[in-house]
Formats: C-alpha cells, sequence, structure tokens
C-alpha cells in the first residue's frame, strides 16, 4: 500500500485549527491560550527539526552518533523531570536521580529488547533504536516526573507524621512507606490505564502510525504489545529507583528526615 504523504499546507489546516481552539480558549478566560500556543509552535519546529537530524542519522548510521543522540534525549528527560517538581532536591540531586534512574531503566530495557527481542542489523540500527529509546524515555520520565513529585511533596505535608514515627522507632522506610507507595503508584497509573483501554477505548500511537504507512495490522499490533509491555517495565523500574534514591536522600545516616534538603516551591 502507497504511503500518503502530507503535505505543508494540509498541516497548515490542522494548525488553524489549533488557532480556533486558542481563540475559544482565551474567550472563555481559562488562562492556558499562552501555554497552549507555544506547546503548538514547540512542536512544529521540535518535530521539524528532529526529522532532518533522523534523516541525516539514518544515512549515517554510526554509532557514535547515535550514542549522541541519545545522550542529547536523556539530559533534557532529565531537565524536564526536574522542571516538573514542585519541591525539588537540593544541590542538583534532583535532576541527578531523574536521569540517573531513567538512564539505567529505559537505556537497558530498550538495549535488552533491541537485542534479545527485535534483533536488527546492527542492533543500534537507527531506524529501530531511536524511536524505542524515544517511547521509552518519554513514557519513563512521565513516570519519574510524577513519583518524584508525590514523593516530595507528600513529605513535606507530611513531616510532622514522619518525625513522630521516627521517634516511636521505626525506621525511615517504615516511616515514608505508605508515602513511598502512592508515589509508585502515580508514577505508574499513566502506564497501568494505557494498557488497560488498549484496542478498546484507544489505538495506541506507534500502532496506528504503522497501519497509516502501510503495515498489515497483525504486524502492527505484535509491536505495539511489544512496546507497552517494555514501556511498563522501564517506568515501573525507573520510578522505582527514583523514589528509592529519593527517599533515602531525604534523611541522613541517623535516621533524621532533612527537610533542608528540599527547595521551595519556586
Amino acid at each position: 500500500m502507497e504511503v500518503i504523504d502530507l503535505a505543508w499546507w494540509k498541516l497548515a489546516l490542522a494548525a488553524s485549527m489549533i488557532l480556533v481552539l486558542a481563540v475559544f480558549v482565551h474567550l472563555g478566560r481559562l488562562g492556558i491560550t499562552r501555554g497552549l500556543l507555544i506547546a503548538a509552535i514547540r512542536t512544529v519546529i521540535q518535530l521539524s527539526l528532529i526529522g532532518l537530524v533522523l534523516e541525516a542519522l539514518f544515512a549515517v548510521s554510526g554509532f557514535g552518533w547515535i550514542a549522541l543522540m541519545a545522550t542529547v534525549m536523556l539530559l533534557v528527560a532529565g531537565r524536564e523531570v526536574m522542571s516538573r517538581q514542585q519541591r525539588k532536591l537540593t544541590g542538583g540531586w534532583a535532576f541527578g536521580i531523574g536521569t540517573g534512574a531513567m538512564f539505567l531503566s529505559s537505556f537497558t530495557v530498550t538495549v535488552l529488547t533491541l537485542i534479545v527481542v527485535i534483533g536488527p542489523e546492527p542492533w543500534y540500527a537507527p531506524q529501530y533504536a531511536i524511536p524505542l529509546l524515544g517511547m521509552m524515555l518519554g513514557n519513563t520520565m512521565n513516570g519519574v516526573a510524577l513519583s518524584l513529585d508525590r514523593l516530595t511533596e507528600s513529605v513535606w505535608r507530611q513531616r510532622s507524621v514522619i518525625e513522630n514515627r521516627l521517634m516511636l522507632g521505626q525506621t525511615w522506610r517504615e516511616a515514608v512507606g505508605d508515602i513511598r507507595r502512592e508515589a509508585m503508584r502515580s508514577g505508574m497509573i499513566p502506564s497501568i490505564n494505557a494498557m488497560a483501554a488498549a484496542g478498546i477505548v484507544s489505538l495506541p500511537g506507534m500502532m496506528t502510525g504503522q497501519i497509516l504507512a502501510g503495515s498489515p495490522p497483525s504486524v502492527a499490533v505484535k509491536y505495539q504489545i511489544l512496546i507497552m509491555l517494555t514501556i511498563a517495565i522501564g517506568t515501573g523500574s525507573g520510578a522505582l529507583m527514583a523514589v528509592t534514591w529519593g527517599s533515602r536522600r531525604l534523611f541522613d545516616d541517623r535516621q533524621r528526615l532533612r527537610l533542608d534538603r528540599l527547595l521551595e516551591p519556586s
């Protein structure tokens, strides 16, 4: 089946609908007009640029360039995780913990999936590696950001309860056990909901894209199942590491709660 290309003027028609939405949002005084327009502009610019980058990357297919691209993606994701937290850990820990958790979870799952499951030649073929890592990082980023934000905010709100538990002889793990569970739950809810609704409520993005590109639905389904399962693994392990490291950072070696390691909301 031939792939139908989209002319830029047709994309402009879609963009005009965003402008119409922005007008109604502005008239309704909802306060999100500026954010909506900026997000739409960023989407067009960023995706246009990444299209040019990927075309060049596919032509070169060098491991060094792919590793550089993956590093840039990781650092940007780490910055996004840090910016989404209301109460950040001090001393760069908000960036370090989020980035480290995403690196260990997303990169490990992506490499294992490429080598063991998909098996392209070479294993780092950009056609497979970059899209897979991008989906993995994007979803893991959301899970880690939600988990860390819930963790730090809950610890701040329940600081008196935590300190009372510590005085009663509980360890730091016991004192924040329920908070850690809620933080993990917050990070995993989007992935769990996406898996539960896939194929019934929604057709996931990768599957839809492959079908539109002419792939047989049976092939698209198998790839989508693989992607959703690996995303859940990456998000779950990333959120677990972030919550574990983040909660440990909030206590010192004498198991005292250190609220001075949290910044005030900006």
